[in-house]
């Protein structure tokens, strides 16, 4: 098959970000021509001076729209693009050299109309951008979901990385309304219409993802009030491992109420649940310090998606 690429990357307020994406996909080893379509969210600090920057270098074009988020700004940028396949971006990612490549040689392979790809740390970022990074990717803490081929069955997109064909665009409308969690509804609904999806392990991303703990903690929280709304939505998607960080934060207080008791076995076993990760996570990203703040990215993790989990799950409705 012929493939011709469209990257649709939306921005909200964050032209340092697209320079550093745009600059990234100057260096790409890909031979075929391919174009990019930035789309500007309503943004008061716009990105369209750093755009045209890079005229000269890539096949890019420059949309504003106004605000609505980045669902319906992914949807706008398809609605532009002249591609048969689209490559959506975050604006917070850098791409590896090799990107567009690996993704044009797994589609020859093993075509399919949808597919994600991992993320990773690149050594540029901060210590507490790589710890969140193996907070949201470490087996310890998600299972590996998010870039485990052979541990996730069918593969569900995330947002931050992913292609989807013009074709099962137009036959699902692309992304619904949802604030949070829409990559999750759209990869079911793909399989309602009969797509299919994959994971493409060799398409990875160097995902920044947020600044502070705050700000992580309110984007675990997010995806925490998602998921029972989709678990309603689609009630055949609902797992108990969802439940896994609501149980986690619950029994973690439910252990130190019980040293009042005298009991401390609940709480040996979350102190060695904790210093597993610190070795883990050492092994992984051979720094103590970002080893050490994995502990308190982790448990930020835990503790935002358990509690949105829970306010979703019994909140008012």
């Amino acid at each position: 098959m012929n493939l011709n690429f469209s990257i649709i990357i939306p921005v909200y307020n964050r032209p340092k970000e697209i320079d550093e994406l745009l600059a990234s996909l100057t260096k790409q080893d890909f031979k075929d021509d391919f174009e990019i379509l930035i789309i500007e969210d309503g943004s008061a600090n716009k990105s369209q001076h750093i755009v045209n920057n890079y005229q000269s270098k890539l096949n890019v074009k420059y949309f504003f729209k106004e605000n609505s988020g980045a669902g319906a700004s992914r949807n706008f940028g398809m609605q532009q693009a002249i591609g048969n396949y689209f490559i959506v971006l975050d604006s917070d990612v850098i791409l590896p050299e090799q990107y567009l490549s690996e993704v044009k040689k797994e589609l020859q392979t093993n075509y399919t109309d949808a597919f994600g790809g991992p993320d990773a740390a690149h050594q540029s970022f901060t210590a507490l951008q790589k710890a969140m990074n193996y907070a949201m990717t470490s087996f310890l803490t998600t299972g590996g979901i998010r870039g485990k081929k052979n541990g996730v069955g069918k593969f569900q997109l995330r947002s931050y990385n992913l292609g989807l064909s013009k074709k099962a665009f137009e036959i699902t409308k692309g992304f619904s309304n949802m604030k949070t969690g829409e990559d999750i509804d759209l990869t079911f609904r793909l399989w309602q219409k009969g797509f299919t999806t994959q994971l493409v392990t060799t398409a990875f991303v160097y995902h920044k993802r947020k600044s502070t703990l705050k700000q992580f903690f309110k984007q675990t929280f997010a995806f925490g009030t998602a998921r029972p709304i989709l678990n309603k939505k689609y009630p055949q998607s609902a797992k108990i491992t969802f439940w896994f960080p609501s149980i986690f934060i619950l029994g973690l207080f439910i252990s130190i109420l019980s040293l009042f008791l005298g009991i401390i076995f609940f709480l040996q076993c979350y102190i060695f649940y904790t210093l597993l990760l610190l070795f883990d996570a050492f092994l992984r990203t051979h720094k103590l310090n970002v080893a050490f703040l994995s502990i308190i990215t982790s448990f930020t993790q835990f503790f935002g998606y358990g509690l949105g989990f829970l306010k979703s799950q019994f909140g008012k409705k």
